[in-house]
């Protein structure tokens, strides 16, 4: 049966460093719902009611403009192992960039990575468990290099105009903001 808590317990934050990847949940008010996965060690628990990852360059930038636009952001983990969960940690969130006054404290959390553009924020309203029995059992084999070759690749100015054809705007054509001063 679920669970659900007030903030993450010492418990729950050991799982979610053992997990190797994590799904973000999005909507703006009006449009289509965006769920992604995410992995590359680009997860952080700040506290017990403060979550963050290091956002990378992606096909597009939905999250960016959903949480502008509405702000509730749901990130999920589940065990892939013989001991079976899965936690969901909902709230609000917002959308650091390099150029935010705040970029400084939250990137000291992260380690560099080729092609990272903000950092997304959730302040935990509520965390749940579910038993995830339901979840298959599988073997991680190690992360994928597509990303950062790709984004070493086209170097720094590549990104950027990367980013001015593919991440300003959502797929229903809200704002990202991504390159706003």
């Amino acid at each position: 049966m679920a669970k659900f808590y007030s903030e993450l317990t010492e418990p729950l934050q050991k799982f979610i460093q053992k997990q190797q990847i994590f799904f973000t949940a999005t909507a703006p008010r009006q449009g289509r719902i965006n769920l992604s996965p995410k992995g590359m060690d680009t997860f952080r628990t700040l506290d017990q009611k403060t979550v963050a990852y290091l956002d990378l360059t992606g096909s597009g930038n939905e999250t960016a403009a959903h949480l502008q636009d509405d702000g509730r952001l749901t990130i999920m983990f589940c065990s892939f192992t013989d001991t079976p969960l899965i936690l969901r940690l909902y709230g609000q969130g917002r959308v650091i960039r390099p150029t935010d006054p705040e970029w400084e404290t939250f990137y000291t959390y992260f380690n560099s990575l080729p092609g990272q553009r903000q950092i997304i924020v959730l302040d935990i309203e509520s965390v749940q468990t579910s038993c995830g029995y339901g979840v298959p059992i599988y073997e991680f084999m190690g992360e994928r290099e597509t990303l950062v070759e790709w984004a070493d690749n086209k170097g720094e100015q590549g990104i950027y105009e990367y980013w001015q054809a593919k991440n300003l705007t959502s797929i229903d054509g809200l704002p990202t903001h991504l390159l706003s001063d």
